[in-house]
C-alpha cells in the first residue's frame, strides 16, 4: 500500500500585497501575456479570476490551444506538468510547489516501471491524474471524461493495463465489459466519504439526486443518479429537472454549479469523519495571494527533463486524437 503525506502549507511571506489582488493579477496578467487556467476544485476567489475553468481534459485542451506566453496553472502539481508537456517553449507556473495529488503520489515511477515490464503485452491506459514519469511509460493518457471513450477504440483482443486510479478502473471496466489489470492507487478525498452519512441524507432530502465522480468507491457510486467528470456532473445539474444535488467530488465544484444555477441546491457529500476530509489538502495550497507572487516573480516555474517531455507528450497526442 502507497501512503501521502499531506501537504505542508508555505507561510513565508515574500512581501506586501497590493490591497487590490483582482486588479493586481488582471495588470500582471497583460504584462506578462499570461493566462490563467483553473480546476473547477480551486477556491472560489480563484475561479473568478481565471480567464479559463475546466476538469482535466478541458484544461488540456485550453493548454494545448493557448497562444499566451506565460501559463499560470492554479491546479496541482501533474495538470501543470501537462502544460509544460504540450507547450515546451512557454513558462509555466504553478503556485505552489507542494500543490501535488495523493492519487499521483500512489503510482512511483520505479515500481510502475516493474509492474509494466511483468506485462510486456499490455497497452498502458493512464488517467491523466498522474506524474510525468508515468505518462512517459504510458501508451494513452485518458480523463474521467473519455476514459470509457479511449478504452472502447481499442481492439477487444489487446490486453490493457489501467494506472493509476483503481476506482475509475472499475467504473470502466463495468461500462466497457472489458477486463483490465488494475494499478492500485487512489485518490484520498473521493475514497473519504461516507455511504452512511450520504443514505441519510437522501432520507432527510428524498428529493435530491446523487451525483458522483467516478474516482468514488463502487459501493457509493451505486447510490447515484449520475455519475460523470466533473465537468459532466456540472452540466448534468444545470440540465436536471431536479432542484437539489448531493454531490460526491470535491466540493470546490460547486460554486460553479450556484452560479450557473442559482435556483438550485447542492449539498457537498460529507466524509466517514467530522473533518473538512472531502475537500483537497493540495489543490487548496494554492491561493489568490500565492498566485499573484507567482506572476510578480515568475516562478515557482514547471520544468523536466526534454526526453520525460517528450516521451510524456505522444501518449497525450494520442488521447487528444482518440476524444474529438
Amino acid at each position: 500500500m502507497f501512503t501521502t503525506a499531506l501537504p505542508q502549507q508555505d507561510k513565508t511571506q515574500p512581501g506586501e500585497l497590493p490591497l487590490d489582488l483582482f486588479s493586481a493579477i488582471e495588470s500582471l496578467k497583460k504584462d506578462l501575456n499570461a493566462v490563467i487556467l483553473a480546476h473547477y476544485y480551486q477556491e472560489p476567489d480563484i475561479q473568478d479570476i481565471a480567464d479559463f475553468i475546466g476538469d482535466s481534459l478541458q484544461l488540456a485542451k485550453a493548454a494545448a490551444q493557448t497562444n499566451a506566453d506565460v501559463i499560470v496553472f492554479a491546479g496541482v502539481h501533474f495538470m501543470a506538468e501537462t502544460a509544460k508537456i504540450l507547450n515546451p517553449d512557454k513558462l509555466v507556473l504553478l503556485p505552489d510547489l507542494n500543490a501535488g495529488c495523493s492519487l499521483a503520489d500512489s503510482c512511483p515511477p520505479k515500481a510502475f516501471a516493474a509492474f509494466k515490464a511483468a506485462h510486456p503485452d499490455h497497452l498502458v491506459v493512464s488517467y491523466i491524474n498522474c506524474s510525468a514519469d508515468i505518462k512517459a511509460m504510458s501508451d494513452i493518457i485518458c480523463t474521467s471524461s473519455n476514459a470509457v471513450k479511449i478504452v472502447q477504440q481499442i481492439p477487444a483482443t489487446q490486453p490493457i493495463i489501467f494506472a493509476p486510479d483503481r476506482n475509475l478502473g472499475r467504473y470502466v471496466m463495468e461500462q466497457t465489459g472489458r477486463d483490465l489489470l488494475l494499478w492500485e492507487g487512489s485518490c484520498i478525498v473521493h475514497e473519504t466519504f461516507s455511504e452512511k452519512k450520504i443514505v441519510q441524507l437522501k432520507i432527510t432530502h428524498p428529493q435530491a439526486e446523487v451525483i458522483a465522480h467516478p474516482e468514488c468507491e463502487t459501493n457509493l457510486l451505486r447510490h447515484a443518479s449520475f455519475i460523470g467528470s466533473t465537468a459532466s456532473l456540472l452540466k448534468y445539474c444545470q440540465h436536471s429537472p431536479s432542484n437539489k444535488f448531493i454531490v460526491a467530488t470535491e466540493p470546490g465544484i460547486i460554486h460553479q454549479m450556484q452560479k450557473l444555477a442559482p435556483h438550485k441546491q447542492f449539498i457537498a457529500a460529507p466524509p466517514i469523519n467530522n473533518c473538512s476530509c472531502n475537500e483537497c489538502p493540495f489543490m487548496r495550497l494554492n491561493t489568490l495571494e500565492k498566485l499573484y507572487w507567482a506572476m510578480k516573480n515568475r516562478t515557482p516555474e514547471i520544468t523536466m527533463a526534454e526526453e520525460i517531455r517528450m516521451a510524456a507528450w505522444e501518449p497525450i497526442q494520442r488521447m487528444l486524437e482518440m476524444s474529438s
